[in-house]
């Protein structure tokens, strides 16, 4: 049911969607002969749209969401383990033999160089299936940190997960199964505080390393018209935001 919700949401909190009903619904007043409030309802969906569409909208909703985002890595510690969070790989441009990295990739760069240093000893890579007919995004993860050179013995798969409530409870009983005390989660930032939630439901304390930030000044971007790619990141960032209220609102994060 979680799951589900979670989906239908993804589609319902779309700004383009709001527009165009809104603009509908008034197309269908003026047909009625309800000038006055078909032309509201017109109007309300070009605004709408429009908003969403400018950057700097856009910009000030992404540094909302990444304001609470705060490194708690301790210098000088070594970490029994670094979890990485998926969402790394775009489903609809990877194959079997090669994958195809998203926005977010920096959260598996990060991850590598902490290996690379020392700074954690093995990594739990969660993340579920992209499509049918692909490998899981956590293979994909491993089969990548491997190439670079990383241990096997080092690399744990976490290959169900299908969310972030499922990439913490998953890795908690891994995490529990082996034994290990001192986890650093990496993710990015906008996505950290959800993350951080979801651990902590399932009674997890772990350091913290948000990476991939988008928006460290909403002011940098000097574009002031209505862009498409602004309205597709309004949309992720509202779906975010909604995202973190139905996980607190379900218990899936605390």
């Amino acid at each position: 049911m979680f799951f589900f919700l979670s989906k239908t949401l993804d589609l319902l909190l779309d700004p383009w969607w709001w527009s165009v009903v809104t603009v509908f619904v008034g197309v269908a007043l003026l047909a009625r002969g309800q000038r006055r409030r078909g032309l509201g309802f017109a109007l309300a969906g070009s605004l709408v749209l429009i908003v969403a569409s400018l950057p700097a909208v856009a910009n000030r909703l992404w540094s909302l969401l990444e304001a609470d985002a705060v490194s708690t890595l301790r210098p000088g510690v070594t970490y029994d383990v670094v979890v990485l969070l998926g969402g790394t790989v775009s489903a609809l441009g990877a194959t079997r033999e090669q994958v195809s990295w998203g926005d977010n990739v920096d959260r598996l760069t990060v991850t590598f160089d902490l290996l690379r240093a020392g700074t954690a000893r093995h990594v739990i890579v969660s993340g579920g299936q992209l499509r049918e007919g692909l490998p899981t995004e956590a293979e994909y993860l491993a089969r990548q940190l491997e190439a670079w050179g990383i241990d096997p013995t080092r690399i744990i798969v976490e290959s169900k997960a299908r969310n972030t409530a499922e990439n913490a409870r998953l890795s908690k009983a891994l995490i529990d199964e082996r034994g290990f005390r001192s986890v650093l989660v990496v993710t990015s930032a906008f996505h950290m505080p959800r993350s951080e939630a979801c651990f902590r439901a399932v009674g997890l304390e772990p350091d913290l390393l948000p990476v991939d930030y988008r928006m460290r000044e909403p002011a940098a971007d000097s574009h002031w018209f209505p862009r498409s790619n602004a309205l597709a990141d309004s949309s992720q960032a509202i779906r975010e935001f909604a995202g973190r209220f139905v996980y607190r609102l379900t218990g899936a994060a605390r």
